[in-house]
């Protein structure tokens, strides 16, 4: 059944491209309707007035008419759309008055007829439709149709195909959800037939890639079913270039050279301090890197101890990593020269590349590296450091502390702004990567070393577009429910856009596809380059929470209600304190402070009441997050309270009781130091805010929704991926 459709919308999309036609005819979108099962109102094309009046009176009732003509696309702009017509004597009328206007709207037009529709009873508008997009390919759009969907860009947007479920999700992704649940005494629309219209559309434009648009628009959606008025479907111009593509043990067996290489070749490197070559160069011998450091530079015998060759050609043995610091002009020969050694890996650090408009140069040098198997990292990099090899490959300032943050950038001002961050916060890395044009490796290659490398606990990426959105969706797929993937997306604005493809070259997407697809992915999207730095400096601290509900322990009852703004603000639950655990925790506070959720224990309180309400919270199985509001006071001091508060956490974690804590110290400037010591030891702490750590928390929530293990007693409850399902494929809200 599925190859006799696919055979008639073949055919049929065959003989239009014959004709020289990119846009189907209404009739012709029917039989494409017929054959997907999309459900559509009956119709028939009249070639004559005489055949608009029998097929309206077959329909029995009012009837739509349109204009028929491959040569006029938007029929209401051409007058060419009457509704609710009924009788022949009105039938006759309209039907003259449709070809009239359609010849007054262009005269060359060719006119096959006049579509004669069932008219479709009052319902819910709401508009499903598919757009080929240069970031995702095809992806599947929902949202409510009519001028709310050009008003309000209610819209929703999922990769294509999606499954029954997947469809479902979007009907709950739009902002004016409840409408389709039923308002003001209307009844609920069937969600199921609208999902099923939205996911027949995705599989045909799956089937065939080169239709660049669905459009249903509206479907008239009821308590009883959901039909488009009318469906318009448009091929595109030429068939996409197609990437290259790399296996997954492909991209594993280059990256593994790359991050972990036992051999380095520097073609530039200098003598002359000030040179990105001395830099390099020196990067990598005080960093201690363990492996051969081999410096290539024809007008010297020696840099800086070691010996130089005149080409890398030259060098002995096996070279794992070419680094280039050498002009954009020179790089095309030299990378002639990596291709004929063999080596895997080029660092192109040189700038004058596509960004620059330097186009034909970069397909150039990408022209060569296919040629010899050598994937490119770059180029206009500031390098990458692989901490754990003791790598710095990198003209910037070193960075040695290991640690589980992988991180990558763009943009090499972004990349040192990492840098900066991770030395001032002590946060470890494993790897920052600079990826520039990204003319060959990019993120789903990293994604995809990173979600194995052992000494990777969370990735977080800066980008300003992704060259295969597919790509890097199946690599952070394969990635998140092992590890926590981070994004901050530039180019959000349409003045942000237009800066990131003046930038790098590349034109960034458009947001909304973006903001949906990122959530389908299971992406957690960071508002800022702070946030996406705290983000990738937190997850790793908090161990993965086993449901939903969320307590608050304050010592200001202002502080509460901030932090109660934040729990909901970050889609969290504050928990309903059932009355037993209520009666619980007034043993520990006086009189006039609350209970309740927050649990307010007042400021003039001792360490002693700080300490049994946090027990309380952490010993309870109900509870299963903990947001602590602490305010400085000389009773219970800052260093005191982060003592006591590290000593619990660390007592309960040795019993085997890991719940995420997060707080929020305001006071004087002690409590920065008392921050830092929490932090230090497992609990996520900021001063003199109360939106940052419950983001924090809020971020490990979406992680743990999108990996699911929200529920699971731990990383054994969750299934390895591999097992053939779409893992985070659900759409979180």
């Amino acid at each position: 059944m599925a190859e006799d459709r696919v055979l008639r919308v073949r055919t049929l999309l065959d003989s239009v491209r014959a004709e020289g036609r990119t846009a189907l005819t209404a009739p012709e979108g029917k039989v494409v309707a017929d054959a997907y099962g999309i459900a559509v109102p009956g119709e028939e094309l009249a070639t004559d007035v005489d055949e608009a009046v029998a097929y309206a009176a077959r329909f029995g009732g009012p009837v739509v008419m349109k204009i028929v003509s491959p040569d006029i696309l938007h029929k209401t702009d051409a007058g060419g759309v009457i509704v609710g017509v009924e009788g022949a004597t009105d039938v006759r009328t309209a039907f003259h008055h449709i070809i009239d206007n359609a010849r007054a709207y262009n005269a060359d037009a060719r006119i096959a007829g006049v579509q004669v529709q069932e008219l479709l009873p009052e319902g819910q508008e709401v508009i499903v439709g598919a757009v080929t997009d240069p970031t995702f390919g095809k992806v599947v759009a929902f949202g409510l149709g009519g001028v709310l969907v050009e008003v309000l860009k209610d819209v929703t947007f999922r990769l294509a195909p999606v499954s029954a479920d997947e469809a479902l999700s979007m009907l709950d992704s739009i902002r004016a959800a409840e409408i389709l649940r039923g308002v003001r005494g209307r009844a609920a629309v069937d969600r199921w037939a609208i999902a099923e219209q939205i996911r027949r559309v995705s599989q045909l434009v799956a089937d065939f890639p080169e239709i660049a648009e669905v459009d249903l628009n509206p479907v008239m959606a009821t308590a009883e079913g959901a039909v488009a008025a009318d469906i318009r479907v448009i091929l595109s111009e030429a068939p996409a270039k197609p990437r290259r593509r790399y296996s997954r043990d492909e991209i594993l067996i280059s990256m593994r050279r790359l991050m972990q290489p036992s051999s380095v070749a520097v073609i530039g490197a200098s003598n002359e301090p000030g040179k990105i070559g001395n830099s390099v160069m020196r990067n990598l011998i005080d960093g201690g890197f363990a492996g051969d450091i081999h410096p290539v530079n024809p007008k010297a015998d020696d840099i800086l101890g070691r010996k130089a060759y005149k080409s890398v050609t030259d060098v002995p043995g096996e070279v794992d990593v070419a680094v280039f610091a050498i002009p954009a002009k020179f790089v095309a020969s030299a990378l002639q020269e990596v291709g004929s050694k063999k080596i895997p890996n080029a660092v192109l650090i040189p700038s004058g590349f596509a960004e620059t408009g330097e186009h034909e140069l970069q397909e150039e040098i990408v022209e060569i590296a296919e040629r010899h198997g050598v994937r490119l990292l770059g180029p206009n990099i500031y390098g990458y450091y692989s901490t754990w090899q003791d790598l710095c490959a990198t003209f910037c300032t070193p960075y040695d502390v290991k640690g589980g943050v992988a991180l990558t950038s763009q943009s090499g001002g972004i990349g040192m702004a990492i840098l900066g961050f991770a030395r001032t916060t002590k946060t470890g890395v494993s790897a920052i990567v600079g990826l520039g044009n990204k003319s060959d490796l990019d993120e789903d290659d990293l994604l995809t070393w990173f979600g194995e490398d052992p000494h990777t606990e969370c990735i977080a990426m800066h980008l300003e577009d992704l060259k295969d959105g597919r790509a890097f969706v199946e690599a952070a797929r394969a990635t998140v429910p092992k590890k926590p993937v981070v994004v901050l997306k530039a180019g959000r604005t349409a003045a942000g856009a237009k800066a990131a493809g003046s930038h790098t070259g590349a034109l960034a997407g458009d947001d909304a596809v973006y903001e949906d697809i990122l959530k389908q992915a299971g992406v957690i999207r960071a508002p800022g380059l702070n946030e996406m730095l705290e983000y990738a400096r937190a997850l790793p601290v908090l161990p993965a929470p086993k449901g939903d509900n969320v307590v608050i322990i304050t010592g200001a009852g202002g502080s509460g209600v901030l932090l109660s703004d934040a729990v909901t603000d970050n889609g969290l639950s504050l928990m309903e304190i059932p009355p037993d655990l209520d009666e619980a925790f007034r043993k520990f506070i006086p009189p006039f402070g609350a209970a309740g959720n927050p649990v307010d224990i007042t400021g003039g309180e001792p360490p002693s009441t700080y300490e049994a309400t946090i027990r309380l919270g952490l010993e309870d199985p109900r509870i299963h997050a903990l947001v602590l509001g602490y305010w400085h006071t000389i009773v219970t001091p800052p260093m005191v309270f982060a003592e006591l508060t590290a000593r619990v956490v660390a007592e309960f974690r040795e019993r085997g009781v890991e719940k995420p804590v997060v707080a929020s110290l305001a006071g004087d400037v002690e409590v920065e130091e008392a921050c830092q010591y929490l932090y230090e030891r497992g609990v996520v702490a900021y001063p003199y805010t109360t939106e940052k750590p419950v983001a924090v928390l809020g971020a490990k929530y979406r992680w743990a929704r999108a990996a699911e293990r929200l529920g699971a007693e731990g990383p054994s409850a969750r299934a390895v991926v591999g097992d053939g399902r779409d893992v985070g494929g659900r759409f979180m809200r």
